[in-house]
């Protein structure tokens, strides 16, 4: 994906004023947004 270009609309559990809520990118529309991916997190080198 790019800067700019729509995502995929998608559903996660999200950890917000201490308690875990299912999000959605959709709750989101009309505003500014930014997702972080970190693919090298959990696994074995």
């Amino acid at each position: 994906m790019l800067v700019g270009k729509k995502a995929p609309n998608f559903k996660t559990k999200a950890f917000i004023n201490g308690e875990i809520k299912e999000i959605s990118l959709e709750d989101f529309k009309d505003k500014w947004v930014v997702l972080c991916f970190y693919p090298g997190d959990f696994t074995f080198v």
